[in-house]
């Protein structure tokens, strides 16, 4: 066991006896939400991993601790301390540790301690991708290199729709990792359900998605695999809505100069104002839709 991780009673027993366990990031926490939503929505979280048979282990650096499960302890207090916990991907990791500092996990970094744990289902929100404008600003999310590296299963609702969809699906064809739609032709957008752009593939139950991820895994093939899980009906934005408000956050973020890790928190903030808190509402529907899915899909792995 490396000497920096640590599991919880429960993650612990879980993993020894072969009972499914699904990973959960910490940065939605931190950086995703205001407090209190951030964690009653976390906790809402666990408990739909739990009602849908699955162990959960929300994922965060505590003290320097790469943490598989924390306690609600932990997270109110990750939760109260908001954006002045750190943001921390691959290339944070080892200052964190040797500082014994906190961090919350984006989706690179609990993809990295869910591998270490043994952990192989990951529920999130929406994953990083190809800035706009990356051309000119190199602007690429490690959550694509990671992807491409690292063995865990990584269900959200699509790439955030802040970015550049069709240039974030081309970097992840280069690498080589597949892009599953669930029960979709369609790579859903976050907060919409249609992006325009198709997936790799399309599956339409846990347990298809289970024997792909176990083939890829006896296969020696290397890196994860992206599943995207339209948010449901009843909570999807018009596509109109939030590209207008993307629109406008993105020039206000431009005229502020915010760059590098700042820029997804004050898009998502601003994309929240100025829909008059709806894309919050949507945000909280589908983290608990792709931790529904991510459940049963880990059941789904440990049948086979």
């Amino acid at each position: 066991m490396n000497q920096y991780l640590s599991l919880s009673p429960e993650v612990q027993e879980a993993l020894s006896t072969g009972k499914p366990v699904v990973a959960l990031e910490s940065t939605i926490i931190s950086h995703g939400m205001p407090y209190p939503q951030n964690v009653e929505t976390a906790l809402r979280v666990e408990q739909t991993i739990r009602d849908n048979g699955a162990v959960p282990a929300t994922i965060a650096i505590i003290g320097g601790q790469l943490k598989a499960g924390c306690t609600p302890e932990e997270i109110e207090y990750l939760g109260k301390k908001g954006p002045a916990v750190i943001k921390a991907s691959r290339r944070d990791l080892p200052v964190l540790i040797a500082r014994k500092e906190d961090g919350a996990t984006t989706v690179t970094t609990t993809m990295i301690i869910a591998a270490m744990a043994g952990i192989k289902i990951f529920a999130t929100g929406g994953i990083g991708g190809v800035h706009r404008h990356a051309q000119q600003t190199f602007d690429i999310s490690a959550d694509l290199d990671e992807l491409a590296q690292t063995p865990v299963m990584v269900i959200c609702a699509g790439a955030k729709s802040i970015l550049d969809l069709g240039l974030t699906l081309e970097y992840l064809e280069t690498k080589g990792v597949p892009v599953i739609g669930y029960q979709t032709n369609e790579l859903p957008a976050f907060y919409t359900r249609h992006s325009g752009f198709e997936v790799d593939y399309r599956i339409d139950t846990p347990e298809e998605l289970a024997a792909a991820f176990k083939a890829k895994i006896d296969c020696g093939l290397k890196g994860g695999m992206l599943v995207t899980n339209p948010i449901p009906e009843e909570y999807s934005m018009p596509k109109e809505v939030i590209d207008c408000a993307i629109d406008h956050a993105i020039q206000d973020m431009e005229a502020a100069g915010i760059h590098g890790k700042q820029c997804t928190p004050f898009l998502l903030a601003k994309v929240k104002d100025l829909t008059g808190g709806d894309s919050l509402a949507a945000n909280i529907q589908l983290v608990l839709n792709n931790a529904r899915l991510a459940a049963r899909t880990a059941r789904a792995m440990c049948a086979l």
